[in-house]
């Protein structure tokens, strides 16, 4: 069989499985895809939405099989942060701190109707409305108290955003 020239290909209809692509794109993916599979949460519970956030951690509902299995107790070695519960005026200062000692990159899921707006205690002097007005939120969890399943819901919500995120390079 002789050999084809480059006018005898047509887009799309290649023999192998070769995909093109730049340096750039590859790097991205490979960091990306990498750092979405293994998120090492800081779990951060206030209220009884902490213990949904631990129950999903357990062995029925199983978080390893998505890498975040180790909650962390030092926000050094956490990428994400899991607000669970009421976060009263007090608590802001302490949480923004353990937010700015995680490395970048670093997320936040909001877990909890509490934790994304003041939930039932909405209109209390003591309650922060919502952990966005401290720290950025990158997925919210709704519920009173949430389910695990809505939890792992959110994480897969979390994992979906780091995939699309790009590389940044110097000067950009």
């Amino acid at each position: 069989m002789a050999a084809k020239s480059p006018a005898d290909y047509i887009p799309g209809q290649q023999e192998a499985p070769v995909q093109l692509t730049s340096l750039r794109d590859m790097l991205n993916w490979a960091q990306n895809y990498t750092r979405s599979r293994s998120i090492w949460p800081l779990g951060y519970g206030l209220a009884c939405c902490a213990i949904e956030m631990i129950s999903a951690g357990q062995a029925h509902y199983d978080l390893s099989r998505f890498g975040s299995e180790v909650f962390r107790a030092s926000p050094r070695q956490a990428d994400l942060m899991i607000v669970a519960g009421t976060v009263s005026i007090k608590m802001g200062p302490r949480l923004i701190r353990l937010y700015e000692q995680m490395p970048d990159p670093k997320w936040v899921i909001s877990l909890g109707q509490c934790a994304t707006s003041g939930g039932e205690f909405y209109d209390s002097y003591y309650t922060v409305q919502g952990v966005d007005t401290l720290v950025p939120v990158d997925v919210y969890v709704p519920g009173c108290p949430p389910r695990p399943e809505a939890l792992i819901e959110g994480l897969l919500k979390l994992r979906e955003k780091i995939e699309k995120q790009g590389l940044k390079l110097k000067g950009e």
